[in-house]
């Protein structure tokens, strides 16, 4: 396989763009990409996002005379839908124009997805979405983007079909969540909930603001956005510890000390007269270190020459709030950290309440056969303390730091296809570094100790026992719902559940993963839905076609050649039948195609109605023996109505996705457009013929949507000239760069005819007496 394959790590993806690296092949050498784990590049905003969209949209150049030729791209993932609709968007972009795509029926897909993008924002914020709201804005993104694209196999459409289901033994069955409910004594629910007063009303967290509180003179030229940059700042530090406390009150204890002394040691430069802020360095860790403000300067200084955010400066450069500000958060973080020194091991209702499942539940032999257990946390701190508190030799603490040296410890102790087995631990206290990548089957048992802010990880975590080769065959999933209190903050409860059912009526799923409240419904949900079954063995029903035209392919070759040889236009007649209560009499079948799209019609004298591809394979399907009718005289006739319809639909939908991309007044948006002004600005400058269709290319690119940082990095350019950073030379240089640099991506004349959508072809059409 190494001589056709090469395989890539994230860290290694700006080796493929170097043509004198000679460890891996060129990216235009590459003929098919497939992502591993693609909802890792759920966003655009980093290196990793652009450098494998150049890979997997450079044009495959230097076979034959083809140029342009296109990669075939295949993204693998489990949770592909990580978070929301924007980061489905974003994937896509690995391998179509943001505002050329090839999926039928949508040629923007900036504009389709931009509104669903601002819908799925307003309910998130809404206290009081239903979940149901969730589930429908999934099923538009379903029903018009994942199924054309999409090949998704729940557990049961594998089951159905003999040739998987023999190799994987049967799959283990995973049971509803089970809610673990624990409750607070007196003195902690009032600790509880002057807590969530302090973190929501008394906190300023200006130690997280410093740059919005520089007099405006000292933060121009280094810092942009400083408003925005620190109210994000304070309110994550703000949901960290409100995240901290439905964790484990050990972990809360630890974080706001954390704050306390990161609070003190700002007041203390200011005090000294010289106030860090420091991008590149965790100032507050170099105190506890025992450096001297002299020392941390000297550090700081170093850092400056790449980064000049790294800045040293004096009291007298901030408001003067500031300080007021930082010593009023001082004296609440000391009283709550006082105050919260008088919880003890004896109050944590919620370790008692686990303690009690392991001591009588977790292992009982009926329910955990192979007794091994798997506890996840989203706090490292969390993870140390159960284990300091289960008091057990077989409990195995795993975090970021010591995962690559456990792994072999990890496999011959919990993954079930590893042929060393051993018992040395039978539980596992992990932080969501083992939430991927990682068998742990040998149990059948999780614990979700605490909701992680990214709900997908429950997906993840469950996984990681969910798997063939599984000891048991049920799945059980605890689960440790976030507080009342703690989520009347931050919402985390609502936000775990609406995630989770986006994914699951957007790509279909089996199970409940994270609560009771989830809607698993097969018969409306489920991906490529068409002709569910109602019965208990509800699967996709496009799979037996598939396996049909498999068995001809292995067992009949010649026929099936025979078949893919059939010319154009083919038509029959047939006796009139009846199929699933539907009567075809009288009634044509249509399957008309163009380059970028298909579709089936029935039709007959009085309608035209489009069919889903299930019902119009059921029509279709003959026995070898039926004998050919002639057609009947309104066959041509009906043939012209779905050619008719056909066209009127190809029109509405290109009509529907030509819409403006909100906030930005322009079809292209705002940010696109600033790049194309920038670009025809310098294009008259221009001299060179060769050059100058080399600008024009980069503008058809950023007019496309090939490469998203291309319009990225020329708005950036602008805000520089109109700020006079950029000198207008400096700027057409980086211009005159990015244009050879990306003079390969664009296609060709001839390719970019062959993209434009063809007329409709007749591929078959039969009618019924």
């Amino acid at each position: 396989i190494d001589k056709y394959t090469r395989f890539i790590s994230n860290g290694s993806l700006e080796k493929i763009l170097d043509d004198d690296n000679l460890k891996y092949w060129n990216a235009e050498e590459y003929d098919l990409i497939l992502v591993d784990e693609a909802h890792k590049f759920r966003t655009h905003t980093n290196a990793a996002f652009t450098q494998l969209q150049e890979i997997c949209k450079k044009p495959r150049i230097g076979r034959g005379k083809i140029k342009g030729f296109k990669k075939k791209v295949m993204l693998i993932s489990a949770t592909p839908m990580n978070n929301t609709p924007a980061d489905l968007y974003n994937e896509m972009l690995l391998f179509q124009d943001s505002r050329c795509c090839t999926i039928e029926g949508v040629p923007n897909l900036t504009s389709f997805f931009s509104p669903l993008v601002v819908e799925f924002k307003k309910l998130r914020k809404n206290p009081n979405s239903d979940v149901v709201k969730f589930k429908i804005l999934a099923e538009k993104v379903r029903d018009r983007i994942i199924k054309p694209i999409t090949v998704r196999r729940t557990r049961t459409d594998i089951e159905a079909i003999p040739r998987y289901n023999k190799d994987i033994q049967g799959f283990p069955k995973v049971a509803p969540p089970i809610e673990s409910k624990y409750e607070m004594n007196d003195h902690i629910a009032d600790l509880f909930e002057n807590a969530m007063l302090n973190l929501e009303k008394s906190l300023t967290y200006a130690r997280y603001q410093a740059i919005a509180y520089l007099l405006p003179e000292k933060s121009a030229g280094l810092y942009d956005n400083v408003e925005l940059i620190s109210r994000s700042l304070a309110n994550i530090r703000k949901n960290g510890l409100v995240k901290r406390l439905e964790s484990s009150f050990y972990a809360f204890k630890v974080s706001i000390q954390n704050f306390c002394d990161a609070n003190r040691h700002m007041i203390n430069m200011f005090e000294n007269n010289k106030v860090f802020i420091a991008p590149d360095l965790d100032v507050s860790k170099l105190y506890d270190m025992g450096l001297t403000d002299d020392e941390i300067e000297e550090k700081l200084n170093k850092k400056a020459i790449d980064n000049p955010k790294n800045a040293v400066f004096k009291a007298e450069d901030f408001k003067p709030e500031f300080i007021e500000m930082l010593r009023k958060d001082q004296e609440v973080l000391e009283k709550m950290c006082a105050d919260w020194e008088t919880v003890t091991d004896a109050d944590d209702s919620k370790f008692d309440r686990f303690n009690d499942l392991l001591q009588h539940e977790l292992f009982k032999k009926d329910r955990n056969l192979g007794q091994k257990l798997v506890v996840f946390s989203e706090s490292v701190d969390t993870v140390e303390y159960l284990e300091s508190r289960i008091n057990r030799s077989d409990v195995l603490v795993v975090s970021s730091e010591n995962r690559n040296d456990l792994f072999p410890t990890i496999c011959e102790n919990f993954d079930a296809n590893c042929k060393t087995k051993k018992n040395d631990y039978n539980i596992i206290i992990t932080t969501d570094v083992l939430a991927e990548g990682v068998n742990l089957h040998r149990s059948n048992i999780i614990v979700n100790y605490d909701t992680p802010w990214n709900s997908t990880k429950l997906m993840q975590r469950i996984g990681r026992v969910n798997r063939i080769g599984s000891v048991s065959k049920n799945i059980y999933n605890y689960v440790f719902y976030p507080s009342r209190q703690g989520n009347k903050e931050i919402k985390l409860h609502e936000i775990a559940l609406s995630k989770i059912q986006t994914f699951h009526s957007t790509f279909g799923e089996d199970n409940q993963i994270y609560s009771k409240e989830e809607i698993i419904d097969r018969n409306l949900s489920k991906l490529f839905e068409e002709g569910m079954k109602a019965d208990k063995e509800d699967f996709n029903e496009e799979i037996p076609f598939y396996e049909e035209l498999r068995a001809l392919f292995l067992n009949n070759r010649r026929e099936y050649n025979r078949i893919a040889k059939i010319s154009l236009r083919s038509r029959t007649g047939r006796d009139s039948r009846t199929v699933n209560g539907v009567t075809l009499s009288n009634d044509t079948l249509v399957f008309l195609k163009t380059n970028r799209q298909k579709a089936f019609f029935r039709t007959n004298d009085e309608s035209v109605e489009e069919l889903s591809m299930i019902d119009a394979l059921k029509y279709f399907k003959a026995e070898a023996s039926e004998e050919k009718q002639e057609r009947i005289p309104n066959h041509n006739n009906h043939v012209l109505r779905a050619l008719e319809k056909f066209q009127q639909i190809r029109n509405a939908e290109h009509v529907v996705e030509d819409v403006i991309v909100p906030n930005t007044g322009n079809a292209l948006g705002a940010q696109v457009s600033i790049a194309i002004n920038l670009i025809n600005i310098f294009l008259p400058e221009i001299q060179d013929p060769e050059l100058f269709q080399q600008l024009a290319h980069l503008r058809t690119l950023v007019e496309r949507g090939v490469i998203s940082d291309i319009a990225k990095r020329l708005q950036r350019m602008q805000k520089e000239l109109q700020r006079n950073r950029l000198k207008r030379e400096e700027a057409l240089a980086e211009i005159i760069e990015m244009a050879k640099k990306y003079d390969a991506y664009y296609l060709d004349a001839e390719n970019l005819q062959k993209e434009i959508e063809s007329a409709a072809q007749i591929i078959l059409s039969e009618s019924f007496k």
